[in-house]
Formats: C-alpha cells, structure tokens, sequence
C-alpha cells in the first residue's frame, strides 16, 4: 500500500480550465490518475481532456464522490476553493497554488484542523505513489515504484534525490511535497505518522530546508516514536542570515536559529543519518540498510 493517495484514487481539479491546471490534468490522466471531474466558474458542461466541467464543487459531487482535491485556483481565491472542498465533505486537499497571503493560509490552516482534513501545501507539488497515482505536478517518468518514502519541504530537491535514487535502483512508496510556505498544510510529523503506519515504507528520506525549526521537532518525534529508519538531508548551507532563499519560509533569524548548520548539528546529535550532499543518500541506503526491492 502506499499513503494518502492509491490506484483508486478520485481526484477533483478545481481550476481545471486554467492553464496549470489543465496542462497538469493531462499529465496526471497520463499517470493513471483518476480524475472523474473538474471545476471552473462559468464553464459548466463543457470537458476538459475527456473530464466533464462543473460550475462548483458542490455541482460536482452531486454526480461523484470524490476522495481528494488538487487546487490550481490563483492565490487570491485559494482559500475560497480549500473551503468549498471542504465543505463538500472532501477530506484530503493539495494546494498547489503559491503566493497565498500568510493570512488566508492561517484561516486556511484553523478550517482544516477545525474540520478534521488533511491538506497538503499550498505552494506544493503534491503527492505521487509511484506507479499507483499523483496528485499534482511531479514528473511521474523519474519515479520508480519501491519501499521508500520521501517527505520534503522543497519540489525541485525532492526531484533531484528521487531521480539519483531510481537510477540507483531504489524505488520509492509514496512521496510528499509539504511546501516552502511559513503555514503549511500538514508537518513533517503528519506524515512521518503515516509512513511509520505503512507496512510499504522501510526507509524515509526527509528533506528539510533552512527557517523555523520543523526539522528539529521532527527529529525529536523520530527519536521518541519511530522504528522506520529516516535519512535527512538539508538545504542551505552557505545561505547568509537575515534574507529569505526561494522559499517564504526559508529564513535564518538571528543567532543561527533555522540555519542549515544548526538543524544539521541537532539531528545528528540524536544519532540520525545526515547527508551533506543529495548525490550521498544512495550511498548511505545501500551502506547500511537493506531495502526490499
């Protein structure tokens, strides 16, 4: 099995007119996503690659029952679109929208906690169980189907560290793209969570980044909790205090708190694999853990 998302999968698209949103329903289509529906305001009872169009979210599930929602709404109404899938019983959201006000992600947060959904992001790239179903904007062709999860704070490292791990022969379970933003969907701990309950997942590889100190907290819970083995590797290391790199979130305050040095000292402090380079993780995986294939 894998997490959050499977084969059977019924996924919404809510702006599936728009231009991401339709060029990334093609190419979940081509995954073997299920997508029986999308939205778009005012385009009702037209069809977008083959999938019928409803004027609503609610429209919409009066002809399905669907398990999650991708949202390529622009970020002025992301959080109008998070609620209207919630609010039509919808129980797991990927946004993938970026440049949400950090304000309408706070009210976005409290709605989904307060209704007890999971969301992923926003500014995301979504979720892929490798050979099963993806929801968002991951490559699928990099993918190969195996026994590792990956949780990241970054799309593009995630990429690189699933590529090098493919060619490697090691395939992976499911993985999660949480987001760069300050205020995210779900932590490091959500999934952690999940993927110590997944009978597929042996090993986790946690990307984490520069800002806060979601890494640390999550190290801790790996400590306490976890019999999974986790591997880590973060970003930034030569970024220079006080400015933001790529991400909201990315941020250095003063004193170190958030650097990459610090998180990188804290989590081996703890005993915990720690790759210095993304290129090291295959080399870690196959040194000291036995994998299935």
């Amino acid at each position: 099995m894998s997490i959050l998302t499977e084969r059977d999968t019924k996924v919404l698209v809510q702006n599936i007119t728009g231009r991401e949103g339709g060029f990334h329903t093609l190419k979940m289509l081509e995954y073997g996503t299920k997508i029986p529906g999308g939205v778009a305001p005012g385009k009702g009872g037209m069809k977008m690659h083959g999938v019928p169009v409803f004027n609503s979210v609610s429209d919409a599930v009066k002809y399905e029952s669907y398990d999650a929602s991708v949202i390529f709404v622009p970020a002025p109404a992301a959080l109008d679109a998070i609620m209207e899938a919630g609010s039509a019983g919808i129980k797991l959201i990927i946004c993938i929208t970026e440049g949400i006000p950090v304000r309408d992600s706070l009210k976005a947060y409290e709605y989904i906690k307060k209704n007890n959904i999971s969301m992923i992001g926003p500014n995301c790239p979504g979720i892929i169980s490798p050979g099963k179903s993806k929801i968002g904007i991951m490559p699928g062709y990099i993918h190969k189907e195996g026994k590792i999860g990956i949780i990241s704070r970054s799309g593009t490292l995630t990429y690189e560290i699933v590529y090098l791990l493919t060619q490697n022969g090691l395939g992976q379970s499911t993985c999660v793209g949480l987001g760069g933003d300050p205020v995210a969907g779900s932590s490091f701990i959500d999934i952690l969570k999940l993927m110590e309950a997944d009978r597929d997942t042996e090993l986790i590889i946690m990307i984490g980044e520069i800002g806060g100190r979601d890494e640390e907290e999550a190290a801790d819970y790996i400590k306490a909790n976890m019999k999974t083995p986790v591997i880590t590797f973060i970003a930034g290391q030569t970024a220079p205090p006080g400015k933001r790199m790529g991400h909201a979130g990315a941020i250095i305050s003063g004193g170190g708190e958030g650097s990459a040095v610090n998180k990188i000292s804290y989590i081996r402090g703890l005993g915990m694999d720690v790759a210095d380079f993304p290129f090291q993780i295959p080399e870690i995986i196959k040194r000291k853990y036995k994998v299935s294939e």
